[in-house]
């Protein structure tokens, strides 16, 4: 009797132990599938709340080359500063609000003190990237030790046009108290529902982009541009030239 007794224990202690190895392999499985991975970068500038990296972009192949980026792109810090000065956002409104408050106010999508900051880094960014990489950048502005404001986005360059996708644009993030921290690790992926439309002046080098019913549903018509680099600069030098033009009597 004694021996029965202690052979049920003993298959109730080995079905318990099993049921933990399962639940355990079972946990980790499920770490490990959740997991998101990390994009590989190089990073070209960082401080505490912002920084300028190069991305590697799964979606170019090195066997077709006519997918590659036209990188490394030299840009002078000028024209950098032209670019990005020259990029405003406006916040997106459907028919009925415009109806009870008219159009929105176009706005600076960079301050100027992040346009200091910015472009020096975008011009070495560019002179270093590679065919297979983009140029990414995150500004933050720390609001308390779980909030902050943050714009993000990234670039590149294909046949001679420049690709701009701001990911976020002063977004309220809250760093949650466990999870995945993603503002910093995906600047081009916005953190909420994007509630802005993305302009640029002069408006003729824009390049236009076909856009789905459902990227207008949901405002995401207007959050990358395309800048035509060859009429973009015939129009700096257009108005270079007519800035200087002198007074006829």
């Amino acid at each position: 009797m004694a021996d029965e007794w202690a052979q049920q224990l003993w298959r109730r202690r080995l079905r318990k132990g099993a049921l933990r190895s399962i639940t355990y392999c079972v946990g980790v499985l499920l770490v490990a599938g959740c997991a998101i991975p990390q994009i590989p970068y190089r990073t070209i500038y960082e401080d505490p709340v912002n920084y300028v990296r190069l991305e590697e972009d799964d979606a170019v192949l090195p066997e077709w080359p006519p997918g590659h980026h036209a990188h490394p792109k030299p840009f002078t810090v000028d024209e950098v500063t032209r670019l990005i000065k020259g990029m405003t956002v406006k916040e997106h409104r459907i028919w009925l609000q415009k109806w009870f408050q008219g159009e929105a106010p176009l706005v600076p999508v960079f301050k100027d003190e992040e346009v200091v900051l910015l472009a020096p880094q975008l011009v070495e960014a560019f002179a270093s990237a590679k065919y297979n990489e983009r140029v990414t950048f995150y500004l933050s502005q720390p609001q308390t030790s779980v909030k902050r404001v943050i714009t993000s986005g990234g670039f590149y360059v294909h046949n001679d046009q420049l690709h701009v996708i701001l990911g976020n644009w002063q977004i309220v993030y809250g760093i949650p108290t466990y999870g995945m921290i993603y503002d910093r690790r995906y600047p081009m992926r916005p953190t909420a529902a994007k509630g802005f439309d993305l302009y640029f002046e002069p408006s003729d080098a824009v390049v236009k982009q076909r856009s789905s019913m459902w990227d207008t549903i949901f405002a995401n018509t207007k959050d990358e541009l395309v800048i035509d680099m060859s009429r973009w600069h015939a129009s700096v030098t257009a108005s270079a030239i007519h800035n200087h033009m002198p007074m006829s009597p």
